[in-house]
């Protein structure tokens, strides 16, 4: 896995767009609010993404995964390497991540961002 391959996965959802957030993290937004949050110049690459409440500590104790510091209290999950998960978990991960957010948005935004 490749921090290109999760940019991809990005790329297919609806009203994203990038930008770098805290100096050095590659962060994918919808309606202004991020959903995924990359440190490609990590080593190895590591991502951060939004879960379910009610999914939040099984998905946390998978290997590879834990709690994302500082922000786990509002259910976000670290992969400290990329590529613990596989192709088909990021697309699953990403796009409910992106789901979660954008449902949040005003309806006026959503609108804006076709959602």
């Amino acid at each position: 896995m490749t921090i290109e391959d999760l940019q991809n996965i990005c790329y297919q959802l609806p009203g994203v767009t990038q930008d770098i957030k805290l100096g050095e993290h590659l962060c994918f937004n919808v309606g202004g609010k991020s959903f995924l949050f990359t440190h490609p110049d990590g080593v190895p690459p590591s991502a951060s993404f939004k879960v379910p409440d009610e999914d939040f500590e099984e998905v946390s104790s998978k290997e590879g995964l834990e709690p994302q510091p500082y922000i786990a209290r509002y259910k976000w999950v670290l992969a400290r390497d990329i590529s613990s998960l596989t192709l088909k978990e990021w697309e699953f991960y990403i796009k409910q991540s992106h789901q979660l957010i954008a449902a949040k948005l005003p309806l006026k935004v959503k609108k804006s961002i076709g959602l």
